[in-house]
């Protein structure tokens, strides 16, 4: 159980850094913006197609993240009036469940990104609108693996990051 908590613990690491380079070069490239607009009635052309993309990296990563540490959205009504043996069973169900919603839009995201290899498709120039897009497949598949981790976690009766059992 505790490798399987190093790899969760490792690959949120890996986000992590992900997500606040690509934050940090968002905020950097707003800003810019807004000065090169204000200031020089001019812009970057480019910068606010940039922009829409890193923000969809930034929704899967963090979305990822927050999986890791506990922090997705869930409603909790219900669990709160079960046993603990009980509860623990419904959510290893729950986030097996999560893990095969998310491996399903994984898998349909993987044959749009398919799509736009074979359209020849672009997002800027001749940059490949795939290059954008890749996150949302691999968005999901870190969903998968973060999903998956929690309830084997759950089911060995091991407490997942962020949480106690």
């Amino acid at each position: 159980m505790n490798i399987l908590k190093r790899i969760d613990k490792a690959l949120t690491k890996a986000e992590e850094v992900v997500l606040i380079t690509l934050l940090s070069v968002m905020v950097v490239m707003a800003f810019l913006q807004v000065v090169l607009r204000n200031l020089f009635s001019s812009g970057i052309f480019w910068a606010d197609i940039l922009l829409r993309h890193l923000l969809l990296w930034l929704g899967f990563l963090g979305a990822a993240i927050a999986t890791s540490e506990n922090r997705h959205i869930n409603i909790d009504a219900l669990r709160r009036f079960l046993s603990p043996r009980v509860r623990s069973a419904v959510e290893v169900l729950t986030d097996l469940f999560a893990a095969g919603i998310c491996f399903l839009l994984a898998k349909a995201s993987w044959t749009f990104v398919q799509g736009e290899i074979a359209g020849h498709s672009t997002v800027f120039e001749n940059i490949p609108s795939w290059y954008a897009q890749i996150i949302i497949p691999v968005g999901f598949g870190l969903l998968v693996v973060h999903f998956v981790i929690r309830a084997i976690l759950r089911a060995g009766g091991a407490a997942p990051e962020g949480e106690r059992l």
